[in-house]
């Protein structure tokens, strides 16, 4: 085994974690069709536009993510060209109850938007807490099931990377597919979006083969994936694991195990070039999996890093988008701005890691890369997309 491989005790403490980003609570139904939910109050265009970004500062797990998202917040606000922000920043400590009534209060204090939680509870709870308010709340959250009526989330979605791939696959003769997942959150979150894309991309789904979440349960189900590629003729195999899960196990042992990377397209949920180990594992070769807009989030790091010295946390890029959405619509003189209907506009913004969009549903649509691993190196097969319309939307 490869140092990268985690025990499974390892493996298991990532539930908990998982869970508490992508959370599992849904936004109350009544408020998803309550009149007025999420339509936004008006603005005064002429006068700087009061922002609440909720973050989970005195969270003693979530406390560093918190003042990197601030740092990118305040970053995208010096950035604004002939727009004026106030941004006033709420401490969640990364409870749903707090953060509830401190989006109650940032709302009594005047403000017109929020941005954040982190948490997707918490993020459910802010958005229930203002509807009646009419405001509108950009949450940190990835988790699709919290999205809808005055809640957006801006955190890449499974569904997003998971059409993005099988577009691609689709457009290259790739027309089965077989889903391998653990037993847990994010296994379920990830085995849905591939479903749901390979139905939007016209691919077949020819089996799903999940596995106890620890290392003896993916060395299991390693033959069992096999066999349902060989007695399907299944063209793709989809693994939702990512570097610090299953994925170092799945790539090792598959080929090992007969499943031949260049006659099965491998494809994954997550990024396969962190840690750098996964790029030489012979399952990795000739991989699929995507990335950002690789010039956006360069610019974005190196912009960071010279004005705080550090480099941002993977998820403070989501803060930097946030702003940068609001300046955006404020910058078009609109006194409806913050509305729903101007939220999801179909261009899209601008953001820290390329063009993404808010859908009228919640989610988002990111524009991403589709990489591959050649000889140990990461290849971009087909590169993030400027704007929308263009390849892979």
């Amino acid at each position: 085994m490869l140092a990268v491989l985690s025990p499974s005790r390892k493996l298991l403490r990532k539930v908990a974690a998982v869970a508490a980003f992508v959370g599992l609570a849904a936004c109350d139904p009544a408020m998803m069709s309550a009149p007025g939910v999420g339509s936004g109050p008006n603005i005064n265009v002429n006068a700087p536009v009061p922002v609440a970004l909720l973050i989970p500062r005195t969270d003693s797990s979530a406390g560093g993510i918190a003042a990197s998202l601030e740092h990118a917040a305040r970053l995208a606000v010096a950035s604004l060209d002939g727009v004026e922000i106030d941004l006033r920043v709420y401490d969640t400590a990364g409870d749903a109850q707090r953060a509830a009534l401190q989006a109650e209060t940032a709302v009594a204090e005047g403000a017109q938007i929020i941005i954040g939680p982190l948490f997707g509870e918490a993020a459910n709870a802010a958005g229930v807490a203002v509807a009646d308010n009419g405001v509108n709340v950009l949450s940190f959250s990835n988790n699709p099931s919290i999205a809808g009526g005055n809640v957006f989330v801006l955190g890449p979605t499974f569904r997003n990377t998971a059409d993005r791939l099988l577009g691609y696959a689709a457009r290259e003769g790739r027309n089965s597919v077989v889903i391998a997942h653990p037993q847990n959150v994010e296994g379920e979150f990830g085995k849905a979006a591939i479903q749901a894309a390979a139905s939007q991309n016209g691919v077949r789904v020819a089996a799903v083969q999940s596995f106890p979440f620890s290392q003896e349960g993916v060395a299991s189900a390693v033959p069992r994936i096999r066999d349902s590629i060989n007695s399907t003729g299944a063209d793709t195999l989809f693994l939702t694991s990512n570097a610090a899960g299953a994925l170092p196990i799945l790539l090792q042992l598959l080929p090992e195990a007969g499943v031949n990377p260049t006659a099965t397209q491998f494809m994954g949920l997550a990024r396969w070039d962190v840690p750098a180990q996964i790029l030489s594992m012979r399952g990795a070769q000739g991989g699929y999996f995507t990335l950002p807009d690789t010039a956006a989030k360069n610019a974005f790091d190196s912009r960071y890093r010279a004005q705080f010295g550090a480099d941002p946390h993977p998820l403070a890029g989501l803060a930097f988008d946030g702003i940068a959405a609001v300046g955006a619509l404020v910058r078009q003189g609109s006194s409806d701005a913050l509305s729903m209907r101007a939220l999801t506009q179909n261009s899209g913004f601008q953001g820290a890691n390329g063009v993404f969009r808010l859908r009228p549903d919640g989610t988002n649509e990111r524009g991403l890369a589709v990489a591959t691993v050649r000889n140990n190196q990461v290849i971009i097969l087909d590169p993030a997309p400027s704007g929308f319309g263009g390849a892979g939307f």
